[in-house]
């Protein structure tokens, strides 16, 4: 069996950093999708809802959810440990 590489780490490290900033994406797109949709609902949605305008809230909810991912990813990124001469595992 090989020692992971240096550039291995590195990407793996970074995957944590990938995932988030996918969801923050994925979740401003879907967000403002139902935010468009509900900006202007019609009487028979607000109907089905009991008066709700559910897709405003839930896409402004995602909105706000998009926005505290991005930030963690920008606030937090994950940086890969330095190389001190021996590799966990190396010994495997």
């Amino acid at each position: 069996m090989s020692s992971p590489t240096p550039a291995r780490n590195r990407t793996a490290a970074g995957l944590l950093t990938d995932i988030r900033t996918i969801i923050a994406l994925l979740f401003t797109v879907y967000g403002a999708v139902l935010a468009v949709l509900g900006a202007a609902p019609s009487a028979e949605d607000l109907e089905k809802s009991g008066g709700l305008n559910i897709n405003l809230w839930s896409g402004l909810g995602m909105l706000v959810f998009a926005a505290a991912f991005a930030g963690w990813a920008w606030l937090s990124p994950v940086a890969p440990a330095a190389p001190d001469g021996e590799e966990p595992g190396a010994a495997e």
